[in-house]
């Protein structure tokens, strides 16, 4: 188990403003929108269902649906979605599951958006983490429908888009020190080990849906490793001519 804490900003020139807002968004939707997690009828609306996805269509079930796979009844009230199916590829990537997801989110993207906002502008990186949380959101439709995993299961949450983020901050600043707990002992690591260990993690997490398995303690793993190679294949293209960054008071 490795959580980094705070990674080095000395060389940070530009104010994050871009990535303060995201955080606050994220909080708020949580907080007002979400109600903590208790009102369902909105985060069943605004998550994303791959099924939807794939067939464009609105899907509103019953309290308690049968999975077409197991056999298996469970409780999954999706509600009708107010807007075309394909903008909740956005909304979901501003809700989460439960204190811990958002909080685990956050910190991430606390610890690693700044840089990278930093590095590319606030226009440019809002376009990147966006562009990444799409890509993460439809890798994980299309892995759902490969795997051929239950395509009503909605998914939710920011670590698309936060893997886009590891993935263009492990190709800019590989070797950036990274604060890190690891086996209960603080220290200090490059981001290539940091973040490839995270990386190594959801890969074999991933993989091992192949043998037979869903999605691990309800864990989109594909959105993970699709955001993170996103990040990877487009951070180049958005540093490409990028100003450097100036000194903000």
């Amino acid at each position: 188990m490795i959580l980094p804490i705070g990674d080095e900003n000395r060389d940070r020139t530009r104010t994050p403003i871009v990535n303060y807002v995201l955080i606050a968004i994220n909080v708020l939707v949580f907080v007002l929108l979400q109600g903590l997690g208790t009102n369902e009828e909105f985060t069943y609306a605004f998550a994303t269902v791959p099924q939807e996805i794939l067939s464009g269509e609105d899907i509103a079930t019953e309290q308690q649906i049968q999975d077409p796979i197991s056999g298996d009844t469970f409780a999954l009230p999706l509600q009708p979605t107010p807007v075309s199916v394909y903008v909740t590829l956005l909304t979901s990537m501003f809700m989460h599951g439960g204190i811990a997801h958002l909080l685990g989110n956050m910190l991430y993207l606390w610890i690693f958006g700044d840089n990278i906002e930093d590095r590319l502008g606030h226009v440019r990186y809002l376009i990147f983490y966006l562009l990444c949380g799409v890509l993460a959101s439809l890798a994980h439709v299309y892995s759902s429908a490969f795997l051929n995993t239950n395509l009503l299961i909605p998914s939710l949450g920011a670590s698309g888009a936060i893997s886009g983020v590891l993935g263009g901050y492990l190709l800019l600043f590989p070797q950036r020190r990274v604060t890190v707990i690891i086996f209960r002992i603080l220290t200090q690591v490059p981001a290539i080990v940091a973040i490839g260990l995270w990386f190594l993690f959801q890969l074999v997490s991933g993989l091992g849906m192949l043998g037979g398995g869903t999605q691990a303690g309800g864990v989109a793993y594909a959105a993970h490793i699709g955001g993170f190679i996103a990040g990877v294949v487009l951070i180049k293209l958005f540093d490409a001519g990028a100003e450097p960054g100036r000194a903000t008071r």
